[in-house]
């Protein structure tokens, strides 16, 4: 099985790191200075899971006209997800499958409005995980768990092979047979934690502990919410209350990445989760005005 994994920072390296481990043949495309320390030092993962080093990796710059694969695996930023995906379908042949690793919905309904939901996967990663100043992949905790499943209704033998396989090498990608699901629970989570913890730049413990932003960290939930079940989502629990009841377990000095981003003056994928929104609720005809106050205090 050939795979090719776009991107190799926190999750494509953390992945990557376990599928060296397979019999797969395994190929990155990277850039500039990761480019240049991945192949002179090898790939290598701190991990709580486990300790990982591998040389002698399969390094691209770019996707060469013709390359055919099995899997590519797609673990870039969302504003960076359009021109990645636009070279894979003018170069990629043959039959493959997209795992796209980016946040909420975005991904998905690209790749199905070009490809069709039957040959749409979508893709959940829950871990943290980041590229250190020495290029070094640090995985913080012991949470590595990623979901995959069909977007649409055809299934996929290869997938679940594919996921059985690594399954074997103590790397946990799960096949799903409800995906949508599990995407829309993190969405409904994630969009509201970038933009509220951003917008207020405070940690979700100093957000929870103010009535007020509490509210409206709630208030932004519902709207994904109720836009997924314009989307025909059905969850097998209230996806409000699982996210409160597991907000009260994290530790309250967590704030998101896009936070440290905004911090860094680097580009936000804000368009692409609150801004998403907005423009699909616009579309489906409800409401999502904490969205747009999101969107329009992080950009003024």
């Amino acid at each position: 099985m050939k795979v090719l994994i776009y991107g190799a920072g926190g999750v494509g390296g953390f992945i990557g790191s376990f599928l060296e481990k397979t019999d797969f043949e395994i190929s990155y495309v990277v850039r500039n200075k990761r480019f240049e320390f991945l192949k002179s030092n090898g790939l290598i993962l701190k991990s709580k899971i486990e300790n990982l080093k591998k040389k002698n990796l399969k390094l691209l710059e770019k996707i060469n006209k013709g390359d055919t694969y099995d899997i590519i695996i797609i673990t870039v930023k969302l504003y960076d997800f359009d021109n990645v995906f636009d070279e894979i379908i003018d170069k990629v042949k043959g039959d493959f499958i997209i795992l796209p690793m980016q946040n909420g919905i975005y991904a998905e309904e690209k790749i199905s409005k070009t490809l069709g939901p039957d040959n749409t996967f979508g893709a959940v990663a829950q871990i943290s995980a980041h590229i250190d100043s020495n290029q070094i992949v640090q995985h913080i905790g012991t949470l590595a768990t990623f979901f995959v499943g069909s977007y649409g209704k055809k299934e996929s033998q290869t997938l679940k092979f594919f996921c059985e396989k690594v399954q074997e090498k103590n790397l946990s990608i799960i096949f799903k047979e409800n995906i949508k699901e599990k995407i829309w629970e993190k969405f409904i989570f994630l969009s509201a934690y970038s933009g509220i913890t951003t917008m207020t730049q405070k940690t979700i413990g100093e957000i929870y502990n103010n009535s007020e932003l509490k509210n409206k960290f709630n208030d932004a939930m519902k709207e994904t919410f109720n836009l997924s079940r314009k989307f025909g989502v059905d969850f097998k629990r209230d996806p409000i209350e699982f996210w409160n009841d597991k907000i009260k377990k994290m530790p309250a000095e967590m704030t998101s990445s896009m936070y440290y981003d905004f911090l860094e003056k680097k580009k936000l994928e804000l368009d692409w989760l609150s801004g998403s929104i907005i423009e699909l609720a616009e579309k489906k005809g409800i409401k999502c005005e904490t969205h747009k106050e999101i969107v329009k205090k992080i950009k003024t």
